[in-house]
């Protein structure tokens, strides 16, 4: 064996004799061939989860994106403009869209909110180790199992001012004639609001019970012999395990409250006096009822902008906090 000297080094341009640094690995021929065929069986494995998502989804936003810069209207006979921003400049002083956005806001944040906080307080409740806990359980998750009209008719004759269960309940406890919740200008948005946290609650329930399960039990245990009470066990060692899952259930939920549509059109169809017309319900009476498909699909635009921005701030949010610890 030779071993290659500074003279043999630079006759063979600054490489090792056979062309590879030692300890280089060998990439030949069948290397390669071997890699590119795992690339498409691997391929070949997400095409059929990522199709339906380029169809159904990345399709359909691209088009929407792009009717939002055309004066496209209902009618066949109608030829379609191309106009730029302008539909998106209308929007910039469209009093009833901003009106219908903070009350999108307002309904999301108050579904949000109380949703989670009754959500954890079930969850707490359901990971004790109580009587017939898994028929608890399987309650819990009854509204989750509805779908959202059925949820809305239901509620519908909850609320109903005269032969409903709620003010019925009232006037047998003397506490006056009821009201009629769904269409007062004071009270349809938060008997909505109430609806939603019922319905979306069993979801989040179910995400921080899991997340409460997988919490090592001896930590519990030796914070309980350090004296620690429960009140200081949930802040030390429940919450600091359960928080991941608690932001990432959070801002779906935002998410999801945001862009809603069926329960709240279902039970007030935005009224009374737009007081429930949230930004998913404007557009759809711009599309489907005016016949302003442009200029519904620029609010659609402007709604995913800022889903968007809400991402990304949650995203970066998690990123520092992975960083940190």
């Amino acid at each position: 064996m030779t071993l290659a000297t500074p003279a043999a080094t630079e006759r063979t341009g600054g490489r090792w004799p056979g062309g590879r640094w030692p300890g280089q690995r060998r990439t030949d021929g069948r290397h390669g061939a071997e890699r590119a065929a795992r690339d498409r069986a691997t391929w070949f494995l997400v095409l059929p989860a990522l199709l339906p998502i380029l169809v159904l989804s990345v399709g359909p936003l691209l088009y929407g994106i792009g009717l939002a810069f055309t004066d496209a209207q209902s009618g066949r006979t109608r030829s379609t403009q191309w106009i730029g921003a302008l539909n998106f400049q209308d929007l910039l002083h469209d009093t009833l869209f901003w009106d219908s956005f903070r009350i999108g806001l307002l309904w999301a944040v108050g579904v949000t909110v109380p949703q989670f906080v009754l959500a954890l307080g079930l969850a707490l409740l359901l990971n004790e180790n109580l009587r017939m806990r898994w028929l608890a359980r399987a309650l819990a998750i009854i509204p989750w199992a509805m779908p959202e009209v059925v949820v809305g008719i239901m509620w519908r004759l909850v609320y109903n001012p005269d032969a409903g269960i709620l003010n019925q309940t009232i006037r047998d406890l003397g506490l006056g004639d009821g009201r009629d919740w769904l269409t007062g200008f004071g009270t349809a948005l938060p008997a909505v609001i109430v609806v939603g946290v019922w319905a979306g609650m069993p979801q989040s329930t179910v995400a921080l019970l899991a997340g409460l399960q997988n919490t090592p039990h001896e930590l519990h245990e030796a914070a309980a012999l350090d004296g620690a009470g429960a009140w200081r066990r949930f802040r030390t060692v429940t919450w600091p395990a359960l928080k991941p899952v608690a932001l990432s259930i959070t801002a779906l939920n935002f998410i999801w409250n945001f862009n809603s549509f069926a329960l709240v059109y279902v039970l007030t169809s935005g009224g009374p006096g737009g007081r429930t017309r949230l930004p998913m319900l404007f557009a759809y009476e711009e599309a489907f009822r005016y016949g302003q498909f442009g200029y519904a699909a620029a609010m659609g635009c402007v709604m995913v902008a800022v889903i968007s921005v809400i991402l990304a701030v949650y995203l970066a949010g998690r990123l520092r906090g992975g960083d940190d610890r």
